[in-house]
């Protein structure tokens, strides 16, 4: 059972959230709050594995929630949920310790992958935001070196452009034609070898080096 804790100032959109998590097996709404303030009073008392939490807020801000979070609480996997998706947005948030960004129009279905992901360790994002991710990263990274490039296979290099991309594992599987164990044996493989920790960090470090 993954619980899910939502910070949201919309009632509706809170609700629904809410409906949505309760009403899907395998998933269980461990609460709800309408700013970071409710949030941080009850946050040791909280079980959740993922947190959905939207950026602007009333008082303090999703940003500064997901810093404070993380300082209590730096195993919970903190997934940004908002209608905006500009450039700066996105690496505060991750900056700040969120493991993923989706905009508030994803799908249901593709909104609980996401938060079965990021339970995982995961790092889900919509796919244009991934992209944006990608490109700004691109902008600030030295030349390619190949002797970090060698570091891995033609595959886990195929599986880092995949992640980049925005793609599930199951995603991956599919279009490398694996089993999505396999890609799991490839990502903890991409992690050791690159001293990461997360796909996030996977990513950012692989493009860094050029490898990507």
């Amino acid at each position: 059972m993954i619980e899910v804790a939502i910070v949201e100032d919309n009632a509706t959109i809170r609700s629904g959230l809410a409906a949505l998590i309760d009403g899907t097996p395998g998933y269980r709404c461990s609460g709800t709050y309408n700013d970071c303030e409710s949030l941080l009073v009850r946050l040791r008392e909280m079980r959740a594995q993922v947190l959905l939490m939207d950026i602007r807020l009333p008082g303090m801000s999703g940003i500064e929630g997901v810093r404070r979070v993380k300082q209590v609480l730096p195993e919970l996997n903190v997934l940004m949920l908002t209608i905006y998706d500009e450039n700066d947005l996105v690496f505060e948030a991750l900056c700040a310790g969120a493991c993923g960004y989706l905009v508030k129009k994803t799908p249901p279905a593709r909104l609980l992958e996401a938060i079965s992901e990021a339970a995982a360790g995961g790092s889900p994002m919509s796919s244009h935001i991934a992209r944006k991710v990608v490109n700004l990263l691109r902008e600030t990274i030295p030349g390619k070196s190949k002797g970090e490039e060698t570091l891995l296979t033609r595959r886990e290099r195929e599986i880092l452009n995949g992640l980049a991309g925005g793609g599930t594992y199951q995603i991956l599987a599919r279009d490398c034609n694996i089993s999505t164990d396999t890609v799991r044996f490839h990502i903890r493989n991409i992690y050791r070898k690159l001293h990461a920790h997360s796909q996030s960090e996977a990513v950012a470090k692989a493009l860094r080096k050029g490898i990507i």
